[in-house]
């Protein structure tokens, strides 16, 4: 068995949560939970927002499926995300964004994973605020290091998966600096993948491309702020940040997780759409080499997603949280 830790979350985290786990115990997926959590509720309890105890088990276990934790807005704590990213290293934001049969959206044929930065750029967390004259400095450290890991892990995917392009997004016509060494990273580990398409974009007119012919596109790598808009902007083209799935991936850890917010306003209601988490655990199965369990689920999901009415109330049907599980379960 695969010990394999779980951090609920807040808000639905832990309603989604139980259902996924319903799910992995009908299909008799071999590994056991380790449940540790994080977070204003985790600080509330313990008084610590990422225990001690969840730091050890993310470090024996090297790999986690999180439930969405709350971030406060322009105040308060630094993103537990964040934190957990930058401790240990998971430079690699992995976002695959496809459309699926039963989930009505404005486009066909999207079929793109985007591979963004994880742990410097914008997000580096080098912030300088001058009260007397009331300016904020953010800092957008960008290194050689962190480039070739990112474009390196976007060409290693594609070529593992028979992806047949990969495309850098950057704004180095304005960052001449910063963009011009993501884009000078890119295109020289271009070269050792030659049976693979390799261009470049401009963020602005990639956001326009996406939303005009977004099938074109296949594996995208970029910086970390630029990949954080473009995720969710790809999220959008397939169905919102309730249907596809997230990973944090580094050298020696995985993290999967539920991209979506905590929805505080429906927390405890059971009406919770769990896909977006299932289809992280999905993808922590294919991590995990287990291949024909995580097909099997994939399966029983998207037979389940083509009837509405098996499906929760943000997907046109009438299900409660555990409900639209068991629909999923009943499947496999």
């Amino acid at each position: 068995m695969i010990q394999v830790t779980l951090i609920p979350g807040d808000g639905i985290g832990p309603e989604i949560t139980e259902a996924v786990k319903a799910i992995f115990s009908a299909a008799n997926v071999p590994l056991t939970w380790e449940e540790e959590n994080a977070g204003q509720t985790t600080f509330d309890a313990v008084g610590e927002l990422i225990p001690s105890t969840l730091i050890a088990s993310l470090k024996k276990n090297k790999v986690a499926l999180k439930g969405p934790i709350t971030t406060p807005v322009g105040k308060g704590f630094k993103s537990i995300n964040v934190q957990l990213r930058q401790m240990f290293d998971l430079y690699s934001n992995v976002r695959p964004a496809k459309t699926t049969k039963g989930i009505e959206t404005r486009f066909e044929n999207v079929n793109s994973v985007l591979f963004r930065e994880n742990t410097e750029g914008l997000y580096s967390g080098l912030e300088i605020f001058d009260e007397r004259l009331q300016i904020a400095d953010s800092i957008s450290r960008v290194t050689r290091v962190g480039c070739e890991k990112i474009v390196r892990a976007a060409f290693e995917f594609a070529s593992k998966q028979g992806r047949q392009r990969v495309t850098a997004v950057h704004k180095a016509n304005i960052l001449k600096q910063a963009g011009a060494l993501f884009l000078n990273v890119f295109r020289e580990i271009a070269k050792e993948y030659p049976s693979i398409q390799a261009d470049d974009i401009i963020i602005d007119n990639m956001c326009m491309q996406l939303v005009v012919k977004p099938e074109k596109f296949d594996v995208i790598v970029t910086t970390n702020l630029f990949g954080d808009i473009l995720s969710d902007l790809c999220a959008g083209l397939v169905g919102g940040l309730g249907v596809v799935a997230g990973a944090n991936i580094g050298d020696n850890m995985a993290i999967f997780e539920a991209v979506h917010g905590s929805a505080p306003d429906i927390a405890g209601k059971g009406i919770a759409n769990p896909t977006a988490l299932l289809r992280s655990a999905i993808m922590m199965l294919h991590h995990l080499d287990l291949k024909a369990e995580a097909d099997r689920i994939e399966a029983a999901l998207e037979a389940t997603l083509v009837n509405k009415e098996e499906c929760t109330g943000d997907l046109g049907g009438k299900a409660s949280t555990m409900e639209f599980a068991q629909n999923i379960i009943a499947k496999l």
